[in-house]
């Protein structure tokens, strides 16, 4: 006999701190997404789960019921001969590493269907860096998008209306009701949309300092450790820095032509090929694809210097409606600023500190990225050439160069820069990029 519930009954539960059960939150989560629950009692639940938490099997059973709202995808018919895989990132600036390892991972046997976000606030989005090649569709139809996933090895794209539903409005209220911060609706946001795609493993990216969205270790640690433990299927967390900029570039079409650079081998920044590196073969041995982790370093490598994983992106990118010769082309096809210029410092020294937020929130006041989700993108514009903690600058030695459509930005975007990158005569170590794996 079907049980029926009152939503505010449910809401009253968590608010007063007891344990909802599994039908109780099933409820819950159907009524989001048939839209039987109002917007106000979504908000009402956020907050009393933001003020009284969960327990292990709460998350879990949240997690669950919101990849039950929807479609889960099943791969089980297109008779694939490797793992279906995929990696999440919290968020940075300048990680532009989904475009890189998907198709590393693909060229070393894996299937990795990803299914990515725009970016919001000072955090860019993997489809905006999409959407800066002409004709790349982000949102392909089902048949498409297995096809190309199939053939391929990997296809980046959009959220579609029918995986995790309840997720998408669940979160639209919790962006205006101050309850995004929390590790339980968190844990459930990320895994659900994950979880739908029917892997066999993930590795989570849980970035920490001034750019990121937990920039206390401490947070991040904890919504690296409630990933693992709520996670149905092979998830390794892995927390890395995020107190500079990822890579040279921050904008969307130059985080691009990073993405070629890096992978024909013509330019490759140290601290991203770590962290692709890590990444990637971490994922590798969540597949089974290697036998350990210094195997899959091996692999990762392997593929780059032999153009298997240029070719994967380059066909993927073909696939989904983009040029055929953008790695052979790319200044042919990405949008250029109308303004480049070099941002110097005022005084030499070593550069010792980045606010990377503040960095991130530059590139949206060139309009390189979005207040509200509404708002529409300059896909030229941001930042290239950037140096790192740790170096050493000359006067005439850029911070960065600013990618501008009139000069009254570019002034902005150089002030910016010149207050939230510090420079002094003191020198200090690059900050560790590998913080902490945490394993099931």
């Amino acid at each position: 006999m079907k049980v029926t519930f009152l939503s505010q009954e449910i809401i009253k539960n968590k608010r007063d701190g007891k344990v909802l059960s599994q039908a109780e939150i099933d409820f819950f989560i159907q009524g989001i997404a048939k839209n039987t629950v109002s917007e106000g009692q979504i908000a009402a639940f956020a907050m009393a789960v933001f003020f009284q938490g969960m327990n292990a099997q709460e998350r879990i059973d949240f997690t669950q019921s919101m990849v039950n709202s929807g479609d889960v995808m099943d791969w089980s018919d297109m008779n694939l001969n490797g793992p279906i895989l995929d990696k999440h990132s919290t968020g940075g600036v300048g990680d532009k590493i989904s475009l890189m390892l998907a198709p590393i991972v693909a060229a070393c046997g894996g299937y990795v269907p990803m299914i990515s976000g725009r970016g919001l606030g000072h955090t860019g989005g993997t489809l905006d860096k999409f959407d800066a090649i002409p004709g790349y569709n982000a949102t392909p139809d089902n048949s498409l998008f297995r096809q190309t996933v199939k053939e391929v090895g990997c296809a980046i794209i959009g959220q579609t209306a029918n995986l995790a539903p309840a997720d998408k409005r669940f979160y639209a209220t919790r962006d205006i009701t101050a309850t995004v911060d929390c590790i339980p609706l968190i844990t459930a946001s990320i895994l659900s949309k994950k979880l739908a795609e029917g892997l066999d493993g993930l590795v989570m990216d849980v970035k920490t300092g001034s750019g990121a969205f937990m920039e206390n270790l401490d947070d991040a640690k904890e919504l690296a450790q409630a990933i693992v433990d709520v996670s149905s299927v092979n998830t390794t967390a892995i927390i890395t820095d995020m107190s500079q900029v990822i890579g040279y570039t921050a904008g969307n079409a130059l985080e691009v032509s990073e993405t070629i650079d890096y992978l024909t081998g013509k330019r490759q920044e140290p601290v991203l090929h770590q962290l692709v590196e890590t990444l990637c073969a971490q994922i590798l041995l969540q597949g089974k694809l290697v036998n350990n982790f210094d195997e899959g370093v091996i692999q990762v490598n392997k593929v780059i210097k032999n153009g298997q994983a240029a070719e994967k992106f380059a066909k993927m990118v073909s696939a989904l409606g983009g040029p055929n010769d953008l790695m052979e082309n790319p200044n042919k096809y990405l949008a250029k600023a109308k303004i480049i210029q070099p941002i110097y410092p005022i005084q030499e020294g070593f550069v010792t500190e980045m606010d990377t937020r503040m960095i991130g929130m530059g590139v949206v006041e060139l309009g390189g990225g979005r207040r509200v989700s509404t708002d529409k993108i300059n896909y030229s514009v941001g930042f290239s050439h950037f140096c790192h903690v740790g170096d050493k600058v000359e006067l005439d030695t850029p911070l960065a160069f600013v990618h501008a459509n009139t000069h009254e930005q570019a002034e902005a975007a150089q002030n910016v820069l010149l207050k939230h990158i510090k420079v002094s005569n003191k020198q200090v170590k690059a900050p560790q990029t590998i913080i902490q794996k945490v394993i099931k």
